[in-house]
This record gives C-alpha cells, sequence and structure tokens, in this order.
C-alpha cells in the first residue's frame, strides 16, 4: 500500500493540512506557526503550544510552554529551548501544536527549521526547507540561521 502523502498516526487529532501557517514535516507531522500579533486563524485550536517571546503570553486554555526568546534574539536558555523543541516535536505527532512569536516568522521560522531537524531535514537545508513550506522570509537574522545550523 502507498502511504505517502497519507496523513501520521492519530491525524484525527492534528491540523489540516491546507490550513493557513501549517508546515508539513518530511514524516507527515504537521505543525502550526502563526504570529500571535495576528488574530486566531479559523478551525480548531490548538492542543499545545509553543510561545517563543521576551515576556509572558496571555493565557490560553490549551497546554503550552513559554519559552523566553526576544525579538530577533536566541533563545534566553539553550537547554531549554532544545528540550521544548524536542516535546514540541514529540507531541505534533498526535495533537495539534502551534508554534508561535510575535510576527510568526523570524523566532516561529527558527523553531520550525529546528523541527525540520529533528524530523530528519539535514540542518544546513533546515532554513530552506521552512522558507520553501511555511513561509519565504522565515528565519530573519544570521544568528537565527546558525543557530538552526548548529542545532541537535
Amino acid at each position: 500500500m502507498d502511504t505517502k502523502g497519507a496523513d501520521p498516526p492519530g491525524a484525527h487529532a492534528v491540523w489540516d493540512a491546507t490550513a493557513p501557517g501549517v508546515l508539513r514535516l518530511p514524516s507527515g507531522r504537521l505543525v502550526r506557526g502563526r504570529g500571535l500579533r495576528n488574530a486566531m486563524p479559523p478551525g480548531p485550536t490548538p492542543a499545545y503550544a509553543l510561545y517563543l517571546l521576551g515576556q509572558a503570553p496571555p493565557q490560553v486554555p490549551w497546554d503550552s510552554h513559554w519559552l523566553r526568546w526576544p525579538d530577533f534574539r536566541l533563545p534566553r536558555d539553550r537547554a531549554e529551548a532544545a528540550s521544548a523543541l524536542r516535546e514540541t516535536w514529540e507531541r505534533s505527532a498526535t495533537e495539534r501544536v502551534e508554534v508561535a512569536c510575535g510576527g510568526g516568522r523570524g523566532r516561529t521560522g527558527t523553531a520550525l527549521a529546528c523541527l525540520a531537524v529533528l524530523d530528519g531535514v539535514p540542518a544546513d537545508r533546515a532554513v530552506a526547507y521552512v522558507r520553501q513550506h511555511y513561509a519565504r522570509r522565515a528565519v530573519e537574522t544570521p544568528w537565527q540561521r546558525r543557530y538552526v545550523e548548529r542545532f541537535g
């Protein structure tokens, strides 16, 4: 049976692959990236979210993790970042997972590229993967690109 392009296990609990901001990783896992300054997209809410902000995010009714990550910078605690990104990747196999920062491009793109690395994309190609499949301007700074290339 051909399973190329098939939904991952537990697909009933993940995103619609055609919904705005949804990135399909090579394994088929779906993760939604978004900017918190934008309105919540229509459709289901996340089951889990990773918020990448310099200050505490707004309260949400779903499970979430706040990773201190100032705009245009890198995460304050790299060990915590690696752990949070791994948990986000693991949960994306069976849950609707969202990754978000203020604008949805720099920090979110960087985190999505790290998830792509965890999913098997070579670190030196992960930024290009996210720019092709999520947002053309994802991963905004040279140090964010280097962070991805050294991730893993």
